[in-house]
């Protein structure tokens, strides 16, 4: 029988042994010493009550003891609320109700929260370690962690992972690495995290680098291209915003990225122009990841995929039309994917569970379609919409017709009101260096290749689009603001 998660981590560390894990403020730490603080923050944890079902929060950042610390937490079959940074007090004491015990980076957890006891996470730490492999208290159908949403609707939806999905996870399972994934691991020597481990994909992509043999490094502050040539970074992750702003960094003052191998684009679509642009200007290493919280990864573009593509999904994936049904290859619909690691729904919301995971499928909301060879093609979104005249007209397409313009690097459509249509299509567009796009130029565009409905009738020059608290373009503070 499989030991639950997280032992096969357990396993990864006591293999690596004196070799190097973790580099952090200038010192290496080996899997034998992160091992250890493991078990020590396994008998803290334990010595304050903390069992299976129990919650315990994570207010932690990216460090070997915030590693340490959530893991022990998974060893004692706790269910894992990690906070990110960036939210409201309303949204952080929302994530934190139910929790059992916090543990937070500062000793007296003031200003963090006000739900239930805090403990520092250097109290944690000083437990004594004991030399034992600890065991894996994990049962299958507890639920291991509650992974937020965005919350760009409001408060964050909690995604309820188990411990047995958790356990068929790839992330820590070379033999199931998929093709994109087996590649992506190769490039991950020294992989540079940041920010919170309590990030579901920076904690991924980091048991990822562990399993790869490869080494994890801490950026404080985290400020590219500098972080990256600092820690001679192999690996990272970005968002599609920080790509961009790494981009105008390395062509107004280049730096020698000839040691970066891979970079993650994570959290929302990148669009084909600036992935053409990223490869002129890096080489052949960024790799676009597409998944949800709800599913985990569904499909992965190496470097060498066409631009827009995502990739052959390793996991199964149909695209329906309204009805429900499946299409054929190169029809859009609306995908639905099931995956090894996907929540069994969302925490406490029977009706938003209903709605979302479907006999086993989860509804991603999202559209696309199939090519011939199977590759993966996003279109838009279900919910991001404009109704003209009371025709529904979708925003993906608005936005990448308009970002393939010669003056257009990035373009973001949201609806605003009009007394002759009920709606019209705003565009807020980021220009190439040295350009200025029309109102005329664009809607002529659009009108050609979606029809005069879809063209816009204002248009917005931003130097950068706003962003959410995860790093996601906020298409609401756009609306707000237009």
């Amino acid at each position: 029988m499989t030991e639950q998660f997280p032992g096969a981590v357990l396993d990864t560390l006591d293999a690596a042994g004196d070799r190097p894990v973790f580099e952090h403020a200038g010192r290496e730490v080996s899997g034998d010493r992160l091992l250890g603080m493991v078990r020590r923050a396994v008998n803290g944890l334990r010595q304050r009550g903390a069992g299976p079902g129990d919650g315990v929060a994570m207010l932690l950042g990216a460090d070997p003891g915030a590693f340490a610390a959530i893991i022990a937490a998974h060893v004692v079959g706790a269910r894992v609320v990690g906070v990110r940074p960036g939210l409201t007090a309303s949204q952080r004491d929302h994530l934190l109700r139910g929790a059992e015990v916090t543990v937070a980076d500062r000793s007296d957890g003031s200003g963090n929260t006000r739900n239930g006891p805090v403990l520092a996470l250097d109290d944690l730490l000083a437990s004594a370690d004991d030399g034992v492999r600890p065991r894996v208290l994990a049962r299958p159908g507890d639920v291991a962690r509650l992974l937020h949403t965005s919350g760009s609707t409001g408060l964050p939806k909690a995604c309820a992972q188990t411990y047995a999905a958790m356990t068929a996870s790839w992330v820590h399972r070379p033999d199931t690495w998929p093709p994109a994934v087996r590649e992506l691991a190769g490039r991950l020597d020294r992989f540079l995290v940041f920010g919170t481990l309590a990030s579901q994909v920076m904690m991924e992509y980091g048991l990822l680098t562990l399993a790869a043999g490869g080494t994890l490094v801490t950026a404080d502050p985290s400020n590219f291209p500098d972080a990256l040539v600092r820690h001679r970074a192999t690996a990272s992750v970005v968002t599609a915003a920080r790509l961009t702003k790494l981009l105008a960094a390395q062509r107004e003052s280049p730096v020698d990225l000839g040691g970066l191998r891979a970079l993650m684009v994570s959290g929302s679509p990148l669009e084909p122009g600036r992935l053409r642009e990223a490869a002129a200007v890096l080489g052949p290493v960024v790799f676009h990841g597409y998944g949800q919280t709800e599913t985990g990864m569904i499909s992965m573009a190496t470097p060498e995929e066409p631009a827009g593509s995502l990739g052959v999904p390793p996991v199964e994936l149909e695209v329906r039309d309204p009805s429900g049904r499946p299409v054929p290859h190169g029809t859009d619909g609306e995908l639905f994917v099931r995956t090894p690691s996907q929540s069994s729904g969302y925490w406490q919301e029977p009706a938003l569970t209903a709605e979302v995971f479907r006999d086993g499928w989860v509804r991603t909301r999202d559209l696309g379609r199939l090519d011939a060879s199977g590759r993966l093609w996003l279109t838009g979104r279900i919910r991001d919409v404009i109704i003209v005249n009371a025709n529904v007209h979708y925003a993906g397409p608005v936005e990448r017709l308009l970002a393939a313009h010669p003056s257009v690097a990035e373009a973001y459509v949201v609806a605003v009101p009009d007394d002759s249509t009920g709606e019209a299509v705003h565009a807020f567009v980021v220009p190439e260096a040295g350009h200025t796009p029309e109102l005329a130029e664009l809607r002529a565009l659009v009108t050609t290749g979606l029809g005069e409905a879809c063209a816009p009738t204002r248009l917005t020059l931003i130097e950068e689009v706003p962003l959410t608290a995860a790093g996601k373009p906020d298409k609401r503070s756009l609306a707000g603001g237009g």
